[in-house]
């Protein structure tokens, strides 16, 4: 065979998993199992660039490595397919979201393939297929037909529910529920009708509808989600997304929140993917308290209701005495009402600004001060003094109540509030220092302008003020999270249909039998002209031709939530997949994506996992094992250097190489990085490429010719033309020196900087590990050169030493320096001249997880059965091989070494000396003169002195 190529080897090979479909695991076995799982992509119709395999390339090392470790391996892929940008295309150019995603998919699917993954593609799922989602509607219909019960902390059938409303009414039930629940007898329940009895259990039900204060961006035309929002604007697009209250499918994923919490102490993740969830989840320990509205002030019809409370919840209720004035959300419930005549332009002026700033910002914006008097007051329960209410932005509605009780000596966003109003701070512990400088949020010392806790400690009177209030129903103790339900419904075409249809305004759930509900078709992917989600184009969509559906579709991150499960048993039309399955995989091993999911998918995913837990559908309590976060692979962008002023009204650019700016005014341009090699830019390719820029243009280069772009490291998108194709490199050196390469950039989790450059080094090393297989002739021909000869010592030496560090990297994640192990490994063979089939042969185990194409040829020419390599053992590594049996002593001559003699570990110094002394080379040295003293530091060295 000629010299390696690495297009025919790599087309042969990846076309032979296909047919033989080489990566379905084993059914029915006995085998462990081992599930690899890549977080799922979205099929972008950009495809890949090099950054995106970078977790591929890892998740696919560690599968083919336990295939040889004797595991039946789990590593499927698939896509969460619905989603905006497929939508927005829709409605730029009219053509179905499926169209788009199913030739986006296809991309994918063909960039996968080339880098050589060993996925199962019988196996792959689509959230977008009905077939899929049809599961996923009924998860929901799962979650509308559960409550959570607190007594047995899970979630249970609703029938539960209505047994003991039956039984003995609200008495000893303790769910997760609204706030606004009744209280009812047996007798009472049941005698209800029908309708009023559903309308109560609506309360209780795991997704409901709820008016929730939510992302809305116009622009778009739907709601977004909080990890879908950058700095004010949505992440797809870039549109301004404000604040709105909006009727929502909701999820009560608060009833999980600290199984949430609890359950980060039994997975292997990393600590600081485990702190954000802990900070979103954000539990709290305090109290609410109830401010009654001062009715002197209160802008309502006092005849026809009564006088509102404002209910805060506060993690020092021990400050009370020290509240100054009350600080509530732009988007509170009780703003509006709560706003005097003489303060309502004021009032409506902020709330609109507010709506503006999404939820991100104002809770990180600490320093700016701003905020609105609504002409009320409240009153403290503790001393009955007016307290003036605010709005203000830095109030989450979605927080705790939505208020907060607002104490500027012991809070500084509070004092720094205080101050700018000029409001009242009053110090309320001794141990407080310089209150009128700043706030001090001690809870050392003794509160004095305390009231009836004057004089005690923080401990003493956080437990007699809980116990004030409660006595008097002005408050209680409580749990608080920062963490709220979650909006469950998007405004958009392209999603899962939610499986519900009104009946006289209530909603329920379609027949079981009717799933899956698909997509109707609609004439346009807009909203209608009343405002309605695009479904409602649908002509003549309705449940039972009588019902109208529910018009928003279900949000992005539905078919991710439960995923994983599919993959156990993806053709099943009966169950989700079978228990058999389940019981059989369990959970996943190792998942590896990146840290944007941290707040979102992963604590979803946790969140439904953990319900169908409790509703015995699947046996384990947590979705992922083991969590792996890849860095980001960033960009490396090119630069050229056009002159100022040059270039412009028609005139001629001058384009400066790097080393002639020399002081003067330029503009740096990004290039694009496929027409630069080495930092130097092919002049004519960018003249093609931008016209715009470089037509009859003037380079100024270095003496020799070349023109020098700069480089800065960058995050790669096409906008900074520093993207690279996958398909190029694979087709330029080979999808295993791409692999490789990727994971000898760096540290797996770490972000490094891609740079083409640096490939030659692994292409070079592919190369050379060929050549100890194969040998060159004049003629362009090769010989195979592998040999039945025994190794020796020093050749198994190398060989386990690489066995070792191989097998230990991948079982740590650390597979840049397993590369650089390769390398060391195959130059010190080359070195030995090593062509010995048992030496070979297990050197191409080892580094098949890395390079699985070269190593299936070559498995097979060294006389295996084609295509079995997967099937193969990784050998074992044995410590004897590298047990020292001698050593290499330099030999000195006054302080310089002149040569080197290998004598047996356990040899006495006197005989070192006797035979290095009779040695023909230290003879010489010696000229017939007699050592002054031979000094033997034995493992070390020998220094004869004359």
């Amino acid at each position: 065979m000629a010299d390696y190529n690495h297009r025919e080897t790599e087309q042969k090979w990846q076309q032979f998993w296909d047919d033989h479909h080489t990566y379905k695991p084993e059914e029915h076995t006995r085998k462990e199992k081992y599930y690899v799982l890549d977080m799922f992509p979205y099929p972008s119709g950009a495809g890949l660039h090099v950054g995106h395999p970078l977790g591929y390339i890892a998740s696919d090392i560690v599968a083919r490595y336990k295939r040889l470790k004797g595991y039946n391996v789990l590593h499927p892929m698939g896509f969460d397919s619905f989603g905006l940008p497929a939508e927005q295309y829709a409605i730029q150019t009219g053509q179905h979201p499926a169209v788009t995603t199913e030739e986006n998919r296809k991309r994918y699917i063909e960039q996968l393939k080339n880098i050589g993954f060993s996925y199962d593609w019988t196996r792959e799922v689509r959230t977008s297929d009905p077939s899929y989602y049809k599961w996923t509607q009924w998860i929901f219909m799962e979650l509308f037909r559960s409550w959570y019960n607190k007594d047995n902390d899970r979630a249970e059938p609703i029938e539960t529910l209505l047994e003991k409303f039956a039984t003995n009414g609200t008495t000893d039930v303790n769910a997760v529920c609204a706030d606004d629940i009744p209280t009812f007898t047996a007798a009472e329940w049941n005698a209800m009708s029908t309708r009023e009895s559903y309308e109560i259990t609506l309360k209780y039900r795991l997704t409901y509808l709820a008016d929730a204060v939510v992302n809305w961006c116009p622009a778009l035309g739907t709601v977004l989600a909080n990890d879908e929002v950058k700095d004010g604007v949505s992440e797809r697009g870039g549109y301004p997304v404000e604040q709105k209250l909006m009727r929502q499918w909701m999820m009560r994923i608060t009833a999980y929140a600290d199984r949430l919490l609890t359950g980060l102490d039994t997975i292997d993740w990393t600590e600081s993917l485990k702190e954000q969830q802990r900070n979103w989840i954000g539990k709290s320990v305090g109290a609410s308290v109830k401010f009654q509205v001062s009715g002197s002030t209160l802008n309502v019809d006092k005849t026809n209701k009564p006088e509102p409370f404002i209910e805060v919840f506060t993690t020092r209720v021990d400050t009370i005495y020290g509240v100054t004035f009350m600080v509530l959300a732009p988007e509170h419930e009780l703003a509006d009402e709560l706003t005097t005549p003489e303060q309502r332009e004021a009032v409506e002026a902020y709330v609109n600004a507010a709506k503006l700033r999404s939820e991100r910002d104002r809770m990180a914006d600490t320093k700016a001060v701003s905020g609105v008097f609504t002409g009320s007051y409240c009153l403290n329960p503790l001393n009955d003094e007016k307290v003036p209410i605010f709005l203000a932005d830095y109030v989450l509605a979605g927080y705790g109540t939505g208020a907060v009780m607002a104490v500027p000596s012991g809070d500084q966003r509070d004092w720094n509030f205080a101050t700018y109003f000029n409001l009242p701070i009053i110090p309320i512990l001794d141990a407080q220092k310089d209150v009128d400088q700043q706030a001090d949020n001690t809870k050392e010392g003794h509160y004095i302008n305390s009231g009836i806790i004057n004089g005690m400690t923080y401990k003493e009177a956080t437990a007699t003020l809980i116990a004030w209030l409660e006595e008097r129903g002005l408050g209680k103790g409580k749990i608080n999270y920062r963490m709220r339900d979650a909006v469950f419904s998007r405004q958009r075409y392209w999603g899962e249909p939610v499986p519900v249809y009104f009946k006289e305004g209530l909603p329920y759930l379609i027949d079981e039998s009717d799933l899956p509900l698909e997509l109707p078709a609609i004439d346009k992917y807009l909203p209608t002209e009343t405002g309605e989600p695009p479904l409602g184009r649908a002509e003549g969509w309705k449940y039972q031709r009588e019902y109208e559906y529910e018009l928003s579709t279900m949000p992005g991150w539905a078919g991710s939530s439960w995923y994983w499960y599919r993959y156990m048993d993806p053709n099943n039309d009966n169950v989700f997949a079978s228990k058999e399955a389940i019981n059989y995989w369990q959970n996943v091993d190792l998942y590896i994506g990146g840290t944007e999911h941290a707040t979102g998918h992963l604590l979803y995913s946790r969140f439904w996992n953990k319900f169908m837990k409790d509703r015995g559908y699947v046996p384990q309590e947590e979705p992922f094992k083991k969590l792996i976060n890849q860095g980001m692979i960033q960009g490396r962008s090119n630069f050229v250097y056009r002159v100022a002023g040059t270039g412009r009204e028609g005139a001629p650019a001058i384009f400066l190489s790097l080393n002639q700016i020399n002081g003067q005014e330029v503009t740096p341009l990004h290039v694009d990085v496929n027409i630069v090699e080495n930092d130097v830019l092919d002049i004519e390719a960018f003249k093609k490429l931008r016209p715009d820029l470089a037509e009859n243009a003037e380079f100024i280069t270095e003496p020799d010719g070349r023109y020098i772009v700069g480089v800065e490291v960058e995050k790669m998108s096409k906008s900074k033309f520093n993207v690279v194709n996958p398909d190029t490199i694979v087709e330029k050196y080979g999808a295993d020196v791409l692999r490789l390469y990727e994971m000898f950039l760096g540290p797996l989790e770490q972000a490094k900087p891609w740079n083409t450059n640096g490939i030659d080094g692994v292409y070079r090393f592919i190369r050379k590990f060929w050549r100890l297989f194969y040998k060159d002739n004049a003629d362009g021909s090769t010989n195979w050169i592998v040999t039945d000869e025994q190794p020796t010592p020093a050749e198994l030496k190398v060989l386990h030493k690489t066995i070792q560090k191989a097998g230990n990297d991948i079982d740590a994640f650390s597979f840049n320096t397993s590369v650089s192990s390769f390398m060391i490994c195959v130059n010190e063979l080359a070195t030995l001249n090593c062509h010995k089939r048992a030496i070979l042969q297990d050197l191409v185990l080892i580094l098949s997880p890395y390079a699985p194409h070269i190593t299936e040829e070559l498995w097979a020419a060294l006389g295996n059965e084609p295509g079995t390599i997967s099937k193969a053992e990784f050998p074992k590594f044995n410590p004897n091989y590298l047990v020292e049996d001698a050593f290499e002593y330099p030999i000195q001559i006054n302080g310089k070494v002149r040569t080197t003699i290998s004598f047996a570990i356990d040899r006495a110094p006197t005989e070192i000396e006797r035979e290095v002394l009779a040695d023909e080379i230290v003879q010489k040295w010696l000229e017939g003169k007699a050592p002054k003293k031979v000094v033997v530091v034995p493992k070390r060295i020998v220094n004869v002195v004359i």
